[in-house]
């Protein structure tokens, strides 16, 4: 099993798979429920007098579902346009009554992350390794990966990834293969991916969630299927604008 890492200037030349002005719109169901949306949007900016990307992740329940288990979460990044290496990163999340607000500068010549915790007003140093991504970053540096183009089944994508106050989370994603799928935007060739969780309050076991992306040079996700502790969850794309590449998905 052959397994990539991230590491300073071993990898392939990158690809553009995205744009400034990208969005895509998911809908969530839990069960036989339509439980909520997400969205993702990426627009460029500037931060500290340099050009970086700005993407936000949105999600929360709706309907029946926001009255048994109300969900408001705001994720946001600010990443190199060249190197998609995290400069900023916010997460504001209501999950339940569970809450958290969190910020995590990133410093790359010192390999250090300042983390502050806006709700209990501390903060914190922790050394971070090279190739560190935040958990929005990760998902566009990911779909710039050369590697993808000749991956094969069974190999896995490894990445040091920051998001929370208490560790670096190394995150895994192992490729199935590749599938065509029927979608609301016709049927869509794929690459399927197995992220490896962390099983226990949410997800049923480590091996419980599949992505698929599409496997065309835009290489957005179309869909997601998961076993919870309790019942499971699945999420399509809704709908889509602004991509770098043309695509076959017929809106």
């Amino acid at each position: 099993m052959l397994i990539f890492s991230i590491f300073e200037g071993v990898s392939q030349e990158r690809k553009e798979t995205f744009q400034s002005g990208e969005w895509m719109k998911f809908r969530v169901r839990y069960g036989i429920f339509n439980a909520s949306y997400a969205t993702l949007q990426l627009k460029e900016t500037v931060r500290n007098g340099e050009k970086v990307y700005h993407a936000v992740g949105k999600g929360q329940t709706t309907g029946l579902a926001r009255l048994f288990f109300k969900v408001d979460d705001t994720y946001e990044s600010y990443f190199g346009k060249l190197d998609e290496k995290p400069r900023f990163f916010i997460r504001d999340i209501y999950e339940g009554g569970y809450t958290k607000k969190l910020n995590i500068s990133f410093d790359h010549n010192k390999q250090q992350a300042t983390i502050k915790d806006l709700e209990k007003n501390e903060e914190a140093i922790m050394d971070t390794p090279l190739g560190i991504q935040d958990i929005i970053s990760a998902f566009y540096w990911l779909r710039n990966r050369p590697e993808l183009e000749n991956i094969k089944e069974g190999e896995e994508i490894v990445i040091d990834m920051l998001f929370d106050d208490d560790e670096i989370f190394k995150f895994k994603l192992r490729f199935l293969g590749k599938e065509n799928i029927k979608t609301k935007f016709g049927k869509i060739n794929t690459l399927m991916f197995r992220p490896l969780v962390q099983d226990g309050r949410v997800f049923k076991e480590q091996e419980s969630l599949t992505v698929w992306i599409t496997d065309d040079e835009n290489r957005i996700p179309v869909q997601v299927r998961a076993s919870l502790r309790v019942g499971s969850l699945w999420a399509e794309l809704d709908d889509f604008g602004g991509l770098k590449h043309e695509t076959t998905m017929k809106k």
